[in-house]
């Protein structure tokens, strides 16, 4: 079992920034990491990925305004978000897979305000 937590989310206006964090209860035998979001009456999407080796993927929409990241030594994940718009606005959620098993945390609420 993987615990994923997460915190950052809040209420910015547009343009401004946000960090989420992603801490994990442990860290042995996770390969990839990746955000979600999920939008009122939308499918949850990818956001963002990074795989044990950090390489990176972004979904179109969030290119050049989003990096995510790791920290290892940390058991921590992160998603810088600049520049952010209205549309931007969701649900959060933190996966993490371990030994073939897929993990979510219960997510944190981004609302960017026009």
């Amino acid at each position: 079992q993987v615990q994923l937590v997460e915190s950052g989310g809040g209420l910015v206006q547009a343009g401004g920034s946000l960090r989420l964090s992603c801490a994990a209860s442990k860290r042995f035998g996770i390969t990839a990491m990746g955000w979600y979001r999920q939008a009122p009456g939308k499918e949850r999407e990818l956001v963002a990925r990074i795989s044990s080796g950090n390489s990176t993927d972004y979904t179109d929409s969030v290119k050049g305004r989003f990096t995510i990241s790791r920290d290892n030594a940390a058991n921590t994940l992160y998603l810088q978000m600049n520049s952010l718009k209205p549309g931007d606005t969701a649900m959060y959620y933190c996966a993490a897979r371990r030994l073939g098993i897929d993990y979510w945390g219960q997510g944190t609420q981004v609302t960017v305000s026009s």
